[in-house]
């Protein structure tokens, strides 16, 4: 007989994780070991407007790779590792025609093939197609690139295409000026708790609840990912959405994607917030920001106005978990079938893995 599943399908009956999955390192590697199966943002279509070469340390962890996007007759993504001595080629995203490894000079073209290798003239079998840049797979949904596996692709951009095909993503422009970095002192998936219920917006976040209508907060799940939808205060900010959205009539200040492990896709009035989870340990992960403008004229208002605030809160919670979850005393609680219901998903999907 098969052992019940650890995360009962009915969230009525079901208890969260163990506390072991954000506190035993153990568990933490076996769980990170599945992520190259799933696919990862990468950059956006107006980056690579501006660069030709862009790398992705942020998959270093997940991927267990070190990857560059580059951009000549198509987009590729290309190892970022010399295949000389192993150093990484790019450091920062940059203009150019070509890689060239800075620790021996060897140069690659931006198709990742080998063209020039100083003091080689004597070496038997050189070059060969080892000599190459190794070459991954880009998928892109309007104008949005992703790299990895295709676990939960296709039913991903089904959902978005559903929900916000109308939205001409592409003709978004990169701002560096809304890029940000952070550190916090927790397990990843404690961040990715937080960020899947609106259940604590009222306690944590007083500025925020004043601007979203916290009865009317919705959730809806689908194959590899949670949507969240932020319904305006009367006279707030929201989208002016077209008869073709299925929320159409609807005061809609925020649609938050979640997507299976730790991506997330804010769309407000102005544009789009892409949130990338990084895991560096079991207790330490990597939180990055970009910023992607559709209408200048909106930023600072709605939902989306103070991210930064909204970000530093939630750090502060997210780190007293932590604490909280390592404590003896401490191991599994139970779900609000009202409130967590993404939560719960995000648990049935990260212990079926």
């Amino acid at each position: 007989m098969d052992d019940p599943p650890l995360i009962h399908q009915d969230i009525k009956k079901a208890h969260t994780l163990p506390s072991r999955y954000y506190t035993e390192s153990s568990v933490f590697e076996e769980i990170i070991s599945t992520f190259s199966k799933s696919f990862h943002f990468s950059a956006h279509v107006s980056q690579l407007d501006k660069y030709d070469i862009i790398p992705l340390p942020q998959l270093e962890n997940i991927m267990n790779e070190s990857l560059i996007l580059t951009k000549s007759d198509k987009i590729r993504c290309l190892s970022n590792v010399c295949t000389h001595r192993g150093m990484l080629i790019a450091t920062s995203p940059c203009e150019s025609r070509t890689l060239k490894c800075g620790y021996h000079g060897r140069t690659f073209g931006l198709d990742g093939c080998m063209k020039n290798m100083p003091e080689f003239e004597n070496v038997e079998g050189f070059p060969s197609e080892k000599d190459n840049l190794k070459e991954f797979q880009v998928r892109e949904w309007n104008g949005l690139y992703f790299v990895g596996g295709d676990r939960f692709f296709d039913s991903v951009c089904k959902e978005l295409d559903r929900r916000l095909g109308w939205i001409k993503l592409e003709k978004f422009s990169h701002d560096k000026s809304r890029y940000r970095d952070y550190e916090i002192k927790a397990n990843w998936a404690l961040y990715v708790d937080n960020y899947l219920e609106g259940f604590h917006i009222p306690f944590v976040h007083s500025e925020l609840n004043e601007l979203l209508d916290y009865n009317s907060y919705k959730t809806e799940l689908f194959e590899g990912g949670v949507l969240q939808i932020g319904i305006a205060n009367e006279g707030e900010e929201c989208f002016d959405l077209p008869e073709s959205s299925p929320d159409f009539g609807e005061n809609i200040a925020a649609y938050y994607y979640w997507i299976f492990p730790g991506l997330m896709l804010n769309f407000y009035p102005w544009g789009l917030s892409v949130n990338i989870v990084n895991p560096i340990s079991v207790n330490k992960t990597q939180i990055i920001y970009h910023g992607f403008v559709g209408n200048k004229s909106l930023l600072g208002k709605g939902a989306g106005g103070d991210l930064d605030k909204v970000e530093l809160e939630d750090q502060d919670i997210v780190e007293a978990t932590q604490r909280g979850v390592s404590s003896n005393s401490y191991d599994r609680g139970r779900y609000s079938p009202s409130k967590e219901k993404g939560v719960h998903h995000f648990h049935k999907i990260l212990t079926d893995l």
